[in-house]
C-alpha cells in the first residue's frame, strides 16, 4: 500500500463523495474517487435519512479507495445537528431523522417554557433553527418518548458511522456544538440543559477534539471489503461538522478574516479563539461553534444555494431541466434590483415548491413578482449578497472588527455571478476558493494527526499558493448601497 493515502467522505444533504488525498512538494493534492445521491425516505409522513444506504456507499468509497493503492486512514464530515439512537446491544433503533422533518415544529416555545430563550443562548451560544438538537430531542420527547426509553446512547451523524466502522463510540467537539446542548464556554455537555429538558446525560460521553483517532477499521469489514487486516486503516474524527471541516482550508494567513462557506447552507462567520456570547449577540442571533483546534467560529446560518436547488427540482418536475449555468446565463440578462426576498423567511425552510414561494413572498410584500427563471434565479442571488452584507454587519458589530476581504468557499462559488455580486453588495474584495474546501479540509486534519502535515498554519499557507484561487473586486457599490437600503424595507 502506499504510504500518506488518506480518505476523506464528505456527506452533502443532497449528495456526497469520496476524495483521496496525498502530500507532495508542499501540496495537497486530492483525486475523486466516488460520488452518489444522498435522497431523504419520506414514510408516514416522517422525513428519514437513508442510514443504512449511505452506510453502503462508505463501504463502496473504501473499496474504490483501496483499488486506488490503498488508504492509511479515513475521515467523515457531514451535516450539522441530526443523530441516530443506539439501544442496551449497541444496535440502531431507527434511521436518522432529517433536520427538515416537521417533528420539530412548535418545540422551540416547548424548550423555552423549562428554560428561558435568553439564558439558553447565553450557556450555549447557538442560533436558534427549528432543527436544532435539542429541538428534536424536545419533539421526541413529547411525541415518542418510547424511543428515548430505549435509547442508551446518541451519536451525532458522522461520530455514528465512525462508530460503524471501529465499534468504538465518541463525541467530537465540531459537530457536538450544533446541537445546543454543549456550555459553550467550558465546552462540555450542560448538564443544565439537559435536566431542564428531561434528557438523560447518560446517552452522551466526554466530547473529544477534531483530530482524535478514534480506532482501527473493524476485521470484519476488512475481511468483507478485501482490505488489509493486518494493517487495517484508521478512523479519525476530522472536524465532523462540514462548516468546520471547511474553515480548516481557508487560504488565509490573517489572524482576522471572515468567510463565507457555500453550499446548500451559507455559513458566514469568522474564527476566533473563544467565543462571542453576550446581549447583543443574543438579539442579532449570531451563533458560536466548535472549530478545529479549540477554536471557536462565530456565524450566522443563512439558507444559500436550497433555494435554487428546490427551483431545480421543481422545474425539473415540469417538464424545464436547467443546468446551473444555464440558470445563471438566464439571471444575467434580466433587469437588477426589481424584486427581492429574505433568504431566511420560514417558508423557504421546507421542501416544496420554491418558484411558487417566492412570487408569493414577492406579492405579500408589494414588489413586482419574478416569473421567468432567470428572474427568479437573480432574485435569490442579489438578495443572498445583501443578506451575507447584513451579517458582516451584524458580526462586525459583535467582534468590534472590521475584516477587509471576504473569503468564499465551497461549491458555491462556482457561481461566478454569486460572487461578484458578493464583492459588490459589500464593498470588498472577494478570495474565492478553494471549491473543494470541505474534503480539503477533512483530508488536511487526517494529515495533520498523522503526523504528514506540521499544523494548521503550514495547511492553509499551502492552499493559498493553489491555483484554485480566484478574485472578485467590488463595483458600483453606490447603486448597491441603494439596493440594500430597498431590500431591508422587505426584510423588515
Amino acid at each position: 500500500m502506499d504510504t500518506n493515502r488518506v480518505l476523506a467522505i464528505d456527506f452533502g444533504a443532497s449528495s456526497g463523495r469520496a476524495i483521496l488525498g496525498t502530500f507532495e512538494n508542499g501540496q495537497i493534492h486530492m483525486e475523486e474517487i466516488h460520488r452518489f445521491p444522498n435522497d431523504p425516505v419520506i414514510l408516514n409522513g416522517t422525513m428519514y435519512w437513508d442510514t443504512l444506504r449511505l452506510f453502503h456507499e462508505i463501504k463502496q468509497c473504501m473499496i474504490k479507495a483501496n483499488h486506488k493503492g490503498g488508504f492509511d486512514s479515513l475521515g467523515i464530515d457531514t451535516w450539522g445537528v441530526d443523530f441516530g439512537l443506539l439501544d442496551e446491544h449497541g444496535d440502531l433503533l431507527e434511521n436518522s431523522i432529517h433536520y427538515r422533518d416537521d417533528r420539530t415544529l412548535g418545540m422551540q416555545e416547548e424548550v423555552f417554557k423549562r428554560f428561558p430563550k435568553e439564558d439558553l443562548y447565553l450557556l450555549t451560544g447557538n442560533q436558534f433553527e427549528n432543527f436544532n438538537t435539542i429541538f428534536q430531542l424536545m419533539g421526541l420527547k413529547k411525541n415518542r418518548p418510547w424511543v428515548l426509553e430505549k435509547a442508551k446512547k446518541l451519536l451525532l451523524t458522522p461520530d455514528l458511522y465512525n462508530y460503524f466502522l471501529t465499534g468504538k463510540q465518541n463525541w467530537e467537539y465540531t459537530i457536538a456544538s450544533t446541537t445546543q446542548l454543549v456550555d459553550a464556554k467550558n465546552r462540555v455537555w450542560s448538564d443544565e440543559v439537559l435536566n431542564a429538558i428531561g434528557i438523560s446525560g447518560v446517552l452522551f460521553g466526554e466530547i473529544n477534539p477534531s483530530g482524535t483517532i478514534v480506532g482501527e477499521v473493524k476485521k470484519e469489514i476488512c475481511d468483507e471489503l478485501l482490505l488489509d487486516g493486518e494493517n487495517p486503516p484508521k478512523v479519525i474524527a476530522v472536524a465532523g461538522h462540514d462548516t468546520q471541516s471547511a474553515a480548516v482550508a481557508v487560504p488565509t494567513l490573517e489572524e482576522d478574516f471572515v468567510f463565507i462557506s457555500c453550499g446548500t447552507w451559507s455559513l458566514f462567520g469568522t474564527e476566533l479563539r473563544e467565543p462571542v456570547i453576550n446581549k447583543e449577540s443574543f438579539e442579532l442571533q449570531v451563533s458560536n461553534e466548535g472549530g478545529y483546534g479549540d477554536t471557536s467560529t462565530f456565524l450566522k446560518n443563512i439558507i444559500g444555494l436550497w433555494l435554487i436547488q428546490e427551483c431545480r427540482r421543481t422545474w425539473k418536475h415540469e417538464g424545464l431541466e436547467f443546468s446551473y449555468g444555464e440558470l445563471e446565463e438566464m439571471a444575467l440578462r434580466e433587469e437588477p434590483f426589481i424584486s427581492f426576498i429574505d433568504p431566511d423567511y420560514h417558508e423557504f425552510n421546507s421542501a416544496g415548491d420554491m418558484p411558487d414561494k417566492i412570487k408569493a413572498f414577492c406579492k405579500r410584500t408589494g414588489q413586482v413578482v419574478p416569473e421567468t427563471p432567470g428572474q427568479i434565479v437573480r432574485c435569490i442571488d442579489q438578495s443572498l449578497a445583501l443578506k451575507y452584507r447584513y451579517a458582516l454587519e451584524q458580526i462586525e458589530h459583535c467582534t468590534k472588527k472590521k475584516y477587509k476581504n471576504i473569503h468564499m468557499i465551497g461549491g458555491g462559488i462556482q457561481s461566478k455571478m454569486l460572487c461578484e455580486m458578493t464583492a459588490c453588495a459589500n464593498n470588498k474584495k472577494v478570495i474565492a476558493g478553494p471549491i473543494e474546501a470541505t474534503a480539503l479540509g477533512n483530508i488536511a486534519v487526517q494529515m495533520i494527526s498523522l503526523g504528514i502535515i506540521k499544523d494548521l498554519k503550514t495547511v492553509r499557507e499551502s492552499i493559498s499558493k493553489s491555483d484554485d484561487i480566484h478574485i472578485y473586486e467590488p463595483q458600483d457599490f453606490e447603486t448597491w448601497d441603494k439596493a440594500y437600503a430597498k431590500w431591508k424595507t422587505i426584510l423588515n
